[in-house]
């Protein structure tokens, strides 16, 4: 019996020369030093108490030994966790709970803070130097074998445990297997053509579905080169773009780069692709990149559940405000809310979704699980969409961000697209607060454009020109920044805490 997700993804690189990871501090890592690397941490977690199924919680800076880490859990049979280092001792006490881990890694750092908790769950506690080197795992796996015999495990056995973000109450963790995570790997590889000639500019975290699942597995089975960055600067990336081929990330990553004027078609020209996900990109940062660099931005929609859903074609026409086609071997309906049943296109509805992408369920609730993911195999995304008569995709926003105001639905990405539209308006947030009459009342949160005057008689104009009057916010704030996650993502919950009154 194989290893389903490792045989794929790391072993066929043993004794490759090859670079696979070009750091910050101009060390280079190369593919066969990697699967070395990778043996020597699965001795230390099979010494550990590892065994076939067992979590393995990260919360750990990003470093070639953190990635490695991944691996090595697939090796060791066990099933990957990894953790944003920005969650709280309160966060990370609800996963280490709810996972019951058999080993916690952190950084060094923060073994005082993380001790009695690995304790608390019964939890072998291992720690890595933030910088890499340094700290008890990477001192150990440093004088263990680079051989390891790996550990079988089929398709449907779980690969990793990620927790979700949390915006509808508290974090649930999707269990992916081997299956999950393989079949959307290689689906993007072929769609977006990703080869050994191409270098991958790496800024994204490595405890989310599009850093971790997305890009590093696909530049692992195409045998990509990776330009492995802590964390994104605009000015770094910059830097980087002639000699790289690849860019994903999120919107943020693309207006901060729009605001540097050396963003410029030369310096993008031996890109072949830029990324977009995580959060909706707007149209007017999709025409704006474009304009500067001649590239438009491929967007693509998944979630930590499904892995990646849809996306815009590699050849062929990308429309804004749209993510595109179904992947390969994934279907994708849009149904009604109270009955679940399939609309024709055009119509705005809940997007569901069946394929080998979708999860197995949520660890410690069934009846979540049963809830979300129907016996038909469709999972009930929260989402509301529409599909054109082509299947191409367009999402108007989450379930729960719904309004509902004197009985009529209005969805706050159309509301949002509108103000968009209006001058000095870099972005927005459509939100609904209770309301005594209306039940729900529409407001908008709006940031400026850098040094612009923000007249909002003028946006209010703008949006009443296209859109009917009981869709209209009827307040309007303005803010410097827009409260997001770590992926970018609008926190709209924070915005209907601070502004509902």
């Amino acid at each position: 019996m194989t290893n389903t997700l490792f045989d794929a993804l790391v072993a066929p690189h043993a004794g490759s020369d090859a670079t696979f990871l070009e750091c910050d501090d101009g060390t280079t890592v190369s593919r066969g030093a990697f699967v070395r690397r990778v043996a020597q941490l699965a001795h230390v977690l099979a010494a550990s108490g590892v065994a076939p199924g067992d979590r393995v919680l990260v919360q750990a800076s990003k470093h070639p030994d953190t990635l490695a880490l991944y691996g090595a859990a697939l090796q060791a049979g066990a099933v990957h966790l990894p953790l944003n280092t920005a969650y709280t001792g309160a966060e990370l006490r609800h996963f280490a709970e709810d996972a019951r881990p058999r080993v916690m890694v952190c950084d060094e750092t923060a073994r005082g803070a993380v001790a009695p908790l690995a304790e608390a769950v019964g939890a072998r506690l291992l720690t890595l130097g933030s910088a890499g080197g340094g700290g008890t795992l990477a001192e150990a796996a440093d004088g263990a074998p680079d051989r390891f015999r790996t550990v079988p495990r089929g398709p449907d056995d779980l690969a990793a445990l990620l927790y979700t973000s949390g915006t509808t109450g508290r974090s649930k963790g999707a269990m992916l297997s081997h299956r999950n995570l393989l079949q959307n790997a290689r689906a993007l590889t072929d769609l977006w053509e990703i080869t050994d000639r191409d270098r991958l500019i790496h800024a994204l975290p490595i405890f989310h579905t599009h850093g971790l699942f997305v890009a590093i597995n696909t530049a692992l089975l195409a045998g990509a080169r990776v330009r492995l960055m802590r964390a994104f600067d605009a000015e770094a990336v910059l830097a980087e773009l002639p000699r790289s081929t690849l860019l994903m990330g999120v919107p943020t990553y693309y207006t901060r780069l729009l605001d540097e004027p050396a963003l410029t078609r030369e310096r993008c020209a031996a890109i072949r692709l830029f990324v977009s996900g995580s959060a909706p990109l707007l149209a007017e940062t999709h025409a704006a990149f474009e304009r500067r660099t001649g590239h438009r931005i491929l967007e693509r929609y998944g979630m930590t559940e499904t892995n990646m859903i849809a996306s815009n074609p590699l050849h062929g026409e990308r429309i804004a405000g749209t993510v595109g086609f179904a992947l390969p071997g994934t279907e994708v309906v849009v149904t009604d809310p109270g009955t679940g049943a399939p609309l024709p296109a055009g119509e705005i509805g809940m997007i569901e979704v069946r394929g080998d992408g979708v999860f197995r369920g949520y660890l410690n609730l069934p009846d979540k699980t049963r809830e979300e993911l129907r016996e038909t195999g469709f999972f009930v995304t929260g989402d509301l969409g529409a599909l054109d008569a082509e299947g191409r995709l367009r999402i108007v926003g989450r379930q729960k961000d719904l309004i509902i105001t004197g009985g009529l639905n209005v969805y706050p990405r159309e509301v949002e697209d509108a103000i968009d539209a209006a001058p000095g308006v870099r972005e927005s947030a459509v939100f609904g607060v209770p309301d005594p009459d209306f039940g729900e009342s529409v407001v908008a949160a709006v940031v400026a454009e850098a040094d612009a005057a923000l007249d909002l008689d003028a946006v209010a104009e703008t949006v009443a020109a296209s859109l009917a009057r009981f869709k209209r916010p009827r307040r309007y704030v303005v803010l410097d920044a827009l409260p997001r996650n770590a992926m970018g993502k609008v926190q709209k919950a924070a915005l209907r805490a601070e502004h509902g009154g």
